[in-house]
């Protein structure tokens, strides 16, 4: 049965994919840093590679305070969900939020976890982060696509207390195997047909999630317990747009 999650099969299972393990491993370096050593990690990555379900794996491990990033948030409104991911008070200014986040953070000992940190950056509200990171001392992973990096580089005093930059991967052969086995319990699918799925999706974990759900949907109207690629005449999802139709 397919799960609404990425990466996620019935009853809660998870694949630990190779970008799972790298984002575990990039905050682990943060969580374990010696003294006088920045704090700040970035995840990177095009969209679709499963960033944010890495860090949900991450923060179910770590106990991380997680918050994702709005279009439409202001600084105030990126500490009160900050606050609130901490179990406080989200009234007050932006200086009372930001003590009440540092001495939480403090108290907890809990690292945190910013997805869509590309829209801080934009909103040249990356600063908070450092602010944030320096006056608690907690491990700060930002989560964002490929150009962050270069977004965080044109802000000195942010760039230069990032201790890990982590780029995330295309799914190989071994993680879209994970993922079809993970989501496909019940109905065998064989291994030139996860070739097909993973090369029509260009390596990218959701349309992997996605392409295995066409293939499920296809094996169980045809009544087959096991599918193989010359099986499988249904449509593919490479994420390119459906061409217009003629009038």
């Amino acid at each position: 049965m397919m799960s609404g999650n990425l990466g996620q099969g019935k009853g809660g299972t998870i694949a630990v994919l190779k970008n799972v393990a790298a984002c575990m491993t990039a905050m682990e370096r943060l969580i374990d840093r010696g003294p006088g050593r920045p704090g700040i990690g970035v995840f990177y990555g095009h969209s679709g590679y499963g960033k944010t379900y890495s860090a949900i794996y991450v923060q179910n491990m770590t106990r991380a305070a997680r918050v994702e990033v709005g279009d439409s948030w202001t600084r105030k409104v990126f500490l009160e969900k900050l606050a609130a991911e901490l179990g406080q008070e989200t009234r007050g200014t932006i200086s009372q939020l930001v003590d009440r986040v540092v001495e939480t953070l403090v108290d907890d000992d809990r690292p945190v976890i910013v997805d869509e940190a590309d829209k801080l950056c934009d909103k040249h509200m990356i600063e908070m982060v450092r602010e944030l990171h320096e006056a608690s001392g907690a491990p700060f992973l930002l989560l964002g696509e490929e150009k962050l990096p270069a977004k965080i580089a044109e802000v000195e005093r942010v760039h230069n207390r990032v201790l890990v930059w982590e780029p995330a991967q295309r799914c190989d052969q071994d993680d879209a195997r994970k993922l079809v086995d993970l989501l496909s319990p019940k109905i065998k699918i064989a291994d030139d047909l996860v070739t097909r799925i993973r090369e029509t999706a260009s390596g990218r974990a959701r349309l992997i999630v996605v392409n295995t759900d066409q293939v499920l949907t296809y094996a169980r109207r045809a009544g087959l317990a096991e599918i193989g690629l010359a099986d499988y005449a249904g449509d593919w999802i490479d994420g390119r747009a459906p061409r217009p139709r003629a009038a």
